[in-house]
This record gives C-alpha cells, sequence and structure tokens, in this order.
C-alpha cells in the first residue's frame, strides 16, 4: 500500500501507509505536507511512521513537525495506540490533551475514531 488520498466524512485525506518512510525530521514532515498540499486537508499518520524520538518531547522533534503542520494549515492526524509514550509523560499526556482539544493536531487510537472526528468537525475547514 502507498499513501492514499480518500474522502472521508467529506474531508479529503492523505491516509498514510503504516509501511512508509519514518517520519524523523522537519524535511520528512515537508515532504508529507508536500504530497497533500493540494488535494487533502488532512494527513492521517500512522504511529509506526513516527520515530520514538517524536514521543520523548525533549528532542523537540514532536513540536517541529507539528509546527510544520500548523505553518502550512494542514491539519495532522497521528493514529494509534500511544498510550505507553503518554503514560509514561506528564508533558505528553498534556500536549495530546491540549492538541485534541484543537482543531489542527490530534492524537486518535484508530480511524474510526478519525471519522467520528470528522463527522463532527469536518464543516471547520482549514483555518
Amino acid at each position: 500500500m502507498t499513501d492514499l488520498l480518500q474522502e472521508r466524512c467529506g474531508v479529503q485525506v492523505l491516509m498514510c501507509d503504516p509501511a512508509g518512510p519514518t517520519v524523523v525530521t522537519e524535511q520528512d514532515a515537508l515532504d508529507l505536507i508536500g504530497s497533500a498540499l493540494f488535494d487533502a486537508e488532512i494527513v492521517a499518520v500512522p504511529v509506526s511512521r513516527l520515530d520514538e524520538k517524536f514521543f520523548s518531547l525533549g528532542t523537540r522533534i514532536a513540536g517541529e513537525i507539528m509546527q510544520k503542520f500548523v505553518n502550512y494549515r494542514m491539519r495532522l492526524a497521528v493514529i494509534g495506540d500511544i498510550s505507553r509514550h503518554v503514560e509514561a509523560s506528564a508533558a505528553l499526556r498534556a500536549l495530546v490533551h491540549e492538541s485534541n482539544a484543537a482543531s489542527h493536531i490530534w492524537f486518535l487510537p484508530d480511524v474510526e475514531a478519525l471519522d467520528a472526528r470528522l463527522e463532527t468537525t469536518g464543516a471547520k475547514r482549514r483555518g
């Protein structure tokens, strides 16, 4: 499977292949944004595509990657189980909570949760 553009609940989403290249750097984030820029509103990245360092906030990788998505007004959905990371870090737990309360970056357990979120927020397009 390759990254695939899908319409989900009326929103164009770039569904990233779980076996695709690992997202580690700002350039990796820019590559995903570039793939989606004119066709999608959201990039859905499986947890398996994120380097372990992403979840260690002291590395600043998460912040740098998330900031690129915000700067380009592209929403990011991190899809998958991150419970072990959240349990190990109060800072990450707070980041996930704050992100999920907003509209640009979401941490969701599965694609069904993405669809549910899009059902309730799909009308809130980029911006």
